[in-house]
């Protein structure tokens, strides 16, 4: 080949590589601005403000439920910030002085989860709170029935309680979550007893299930895991 020739064909190699590179380059950038936050970021509840009008009246009550002092910063007679953090929550409270323009009480229905209505009401009420009778809901937007609800179902258990100020709390029992409301991969109870009542839903499910079978189940453990695992995350449970 004469050497117009080669230097023709290695041009058109070149140009064709450009090219092919140029590409690449253009759909990666394409790929990266139309997903410009590709990348996830936790955004994680960390506090609540709750409007009070006597702050020592406050930390009293909070005190009195058993529930942790994590801070009380005072800068001066204008300043004040008390939290508290209920038992197993990852999330606590805030009250204090210059924290918030709301009018005290203002603050309704905070949803506390437990995962025993009845066993959360008796430790409040032997505490001195005033807590509501156990109420359940035949479904959303439904008045309220006295009671637990009979088949023991998820969200729809309820009792409420309210601060000095008139800020109310609103405990709901959930012991299985709905698909998508946590993370699949990961399973985790916030105190002993939300894990010895998860084990004790486990028991009694299992005890169905060799029922069912007509036969002892020596890998129960592997089964107990499984059905805590599904019940947390919210997929189908074992049967």
């Amino acid at each position: 080949m004469s050497k117009a020739g080669e230097a023709e064909r290695y041009e058109t190699r070149r140009r064709t590589i450009e090219e092919l590179d140029m590409s690449t380059i253009q759909e990666q950038s394409g790929a990266a601005s139309s997903h410009p936050h590709a990348k996830k970021v936790n955004f994680k509840l960390e506090a609540v403000v709750i409007p009070v009008s006597d702050v020592d009246r406050s930390k009293s009550f909070y005190s009195s439920l058993g529930w942790r002092l994590d801070a009380d910063f005072a800068v001066g007679d204008a300043f004040r910030v008390v939290q508290f953090t209920p038992p197993g929550s990852p999330a606590s409270v805030h009250f204090g002085k210059g924290l918030t323009s709301a009018t005290p009480g203002a603050a309704q229905n905070i949803y506390l989860i437990v995962s025993d209505i009845e066993a959360a009401h008796a430790e409040l009420t032997a505490r001195g709170a005033k807590v509501s009778d156990v109420f359940h809901r035949a479904g959303p937007g439904q008045p309220p029935l006295s009671g637990r609800d009979p088949a023991g179902r998820s969200y729809v258990s309820f009792a409420s309680l309210s601060d000095p100020d008139g800020n109310t709390w609103l405990l709901q029992e959930i012991t299985a979550r709905l698909p998508g409301r946590v993370d699949a991969d990961e399973t985790a109870f916030s105190s002993p007893a939300d894990l010895a009542a998860a084990l004790r839903r486990a028991a009694a499910a299992h005890g169905e299930h060799e029922k069912r079978t007509g036969a002892h189940d020596e890998n129960w453990p592997d089964w107990y895991a499984e059905y805590m695992v599904a019940e947390q995350s919210g997929r189908a449970l074992p049967v």
